[in-house]
């Protein structure tokens, strides 16, 4: 029997054609833990495309501006590179505190710079990233060490004027504000709000809000920490402001469920306005149903009215207004229902994908094992299943859907799910906010993805 990645069936005719576009990154066999993207984001106008890696590093690549009948269209290339994060030491708890990147969100451009918010557990820092190509050359008019002008002698009573002098593109990045020691757990989500001027950070058990231009306070906002720690049942999981509505957000729990609050309600949102949980089928309840029910990431659509969560084994799409039940439910490796005794040994069971819409909410894109991702069509209900790999790296080229079979037997184009790489998966993704352009983390490699023109 053939399990398809889709609740129906998945087509070749799907809305958009994908083709492979470009691979950073070096051969797996050369890599060390360090090397492994931890996070990927594009900008809001998805010029930029930022990844961060275990090793505290931020490498920022740059969209070409050739036109799409270009074959140079849609690629990036390597902007600018630094250190985000350093390895640091808890002396309180005596606790090491890793440089891993956990997230990035960029902030709506305003000026020339651009400015994107890193964390890695303990702490967020906010970063100017500017352009200089033009540097000052000349007499400064300043006094040397013994109180005389630095002027020639015969020029003591001119003041000379200095000129800019172009030189070759300098990128840099620096620290503008760090924002520190307010939280007690692994920082696991933040989120920027709408009105660009606060953001929130989530860990384990709180959630707190701050201010981009305070760094010494921030506001607790959600707190599920138990009076008594044997008492807990659940974490926090993500976190994410709503895209138009300044006062709301939700955040979603290890046991499957995702809470609205609204700040007008209360400075202190325990007390959530919508709670969304689908009610669990008794017939199917099984040792690990508690654990593929943790939802790992939660993501509004760009219109606010729909809301994207993704499970160990689902996505699924929830209307606003509708908390009973998701609207749409798609399965993205269903076939790894009967293997979940053998991925919880190797921990794999614990892994956390990520979902992203895409530029017009028409369709939904994951990660899966092996290096394959899914990307499902809202509207015409199919699903593709596309593998990220260094074979196949012919530019424009199509590629076709992967098949997977739970049986024996298996047709030539199908893959069998005894064959599957469960070290190669596929947790950060970013589709980009308005072409048809996916970027995809995979190890130590970032492929992007796009729309066959």
């Amino acid at each position: 029997m053939v399990i398809f990645v889709n609740m129906t069936s998945v087509t070749e005719d799907a809305p958009v054609k994908w083709c492979f576009s470009q691979v950073k990154g070096t051969v797996e066999e050369d890599i060390t833990e360090a090397d492994l993207i931890s996070t990927v984001e594009f900008n809001h106008n998805g010029e930029l495309l930022a990844t961060g890696d275990k090793g505290g590093r931020i490498v920022i690549f740059q969209k070409d501006g050739a036109p799409k009948t270009s074959p140079h269209y849609g690629e990036y290339n390597v902007y600018s590179t630094f250190q985000s994060h350093e390895p640091d030491f808890d002396y309180l708890k005596s606790l090491d505190i890793d440089e891993k990147i956990n997230q990035i969100k960029w902030l709506k451009k305003c000026n020339a710079a651009h400015f994107l918010l890193s964390t890695n557990d303990k702490t967020i820092k906010l970063w100017k990233i500017s352009e200089r190509n033009v540097r000052i050359d000349g007499p400064l008019n300043t006094k040397t060490q013994d109180g005389t002008m630095d002027l020639n002698p015969q020029d003591i009573s001119v003041l000379k004027i200095p000129k800019l002098q172009p030189t070759s593109l300098m990128i840099e990045a620096s620290p503008r504000k760090i924002f520190s020691n307010a939280h007690t757990y692994h920082i696991n989500s933040i989120a920027i709000n709408s009105d660009e001027e606060t953001y929130l950070s989530a860990d384990d058990l709180r959630i707190n809000l701050w201010h981009l231009q305070r760094t010494d306070q921030s506001f607790n906002i959600v707190d599920i920490k138990p009076a008594n720690m044997e008492d807990l049942t659940e974490v926090i999981t993500a976190a994410e402001f709503h895209p138009i509505h300044c006062n709301v957000f939700v955040y979603s729990s290890s046991k499957g469920t995702v809470r609205l609050c609204d700040m007008r309600e209360s400075a202190l949102c325990d007390s959530h306005a919508k709670l969304f949980e689908e009610q669990e089928d008794p017939l199917t309840r099984s040792f690990f149903s508690e654990i593929i029910s943790s939802i790992a990431d939660v993501k509004f659509s760009n219109s606010g009215r729909y809301m994207l969560t993704r499970d160990y084994l689902t996505v699924k799409v929830w209307d606003l207004n509708m908390e009973k039940q998701p609207v749409e439910t798609y399965q993205v490796h269903e076939y790894l229902r009967s293997k979940l005794c053998a991925l919880y040994e190797n921990d794999c069971i614990f892994d956390k994908f990520e979902c992203a819409w895409s530029c017009d909410d028409s369709e939904i894109l994951t990660g899966s094992y092996n290096n394959f991702f899914r990307i499902f069509g809202r509207e015409q209900k199919s699903g593709l299943c596309l593998e990220a790999t260094r074979e196949n790296m012919r530019p424009r080229q199509s590629l076709k859907s992967k098949k997977i079979t739970t049986s024996g037997k298996r047709k030539k184009d199908e893959i069998s799910v005894e064959c599957l790489d469960f070290s190669k998966k596929i947790l950060h993704i970013a589709w980009h906010p308005k072409d048809n352009i996916v970027a995809l983390a995979a190890t130590n490699n970032l492929y992007l993805f796009q729309e066959k023109l």
